[in-house]
């Protein structure tokens, strides 16, 4: 059976991680406000469940700050390669006075 041709991957999709991770990180410490009253009503064996939130929210102030570095180390690294394809890499022509 001859083998079928590979497609090419799809580009990456651009997405907000910040606001994604944000609202992620925002609902575990809402549900931790909200479980720390309650904690001694949820039962038996579940009394550990407002830390579990209060784990998460810092776990995700942590991706917050990941997600933010990442974002501007691309920022940082596109405007490298349009500044050195705009003036000249090594690999490119060499930059010096014009000839005429």
């Amino acid at each position: 059976m001859p083998k079928t041709p590979l497609h090419p991957s799809p580009p990456p999709v651009e997405a907000n991680d910040v606001a994604i991770v944000g609202g992620g990180t925002a609902l575990w410490f809402l549900g931790f406000v909200v479980l720390l009253p309650l904690r001694g009503s949820l039962g038996h064996g579940h009394g550990n469940w407002p830390w579990i939130c209060l784990a998460g929210g810092l776990l995700g102030l942590l991706g917050v700050w990941y997600c933010r570095a990442r974002r501007a180390a691309i920022q940082r690294s596109r405007a490298e390669a349009a500044a050195a394809a705009g003036t000249g890499s090594p690999a490119g022509p060499p930059a010096g006075p014009p000839t005429d």
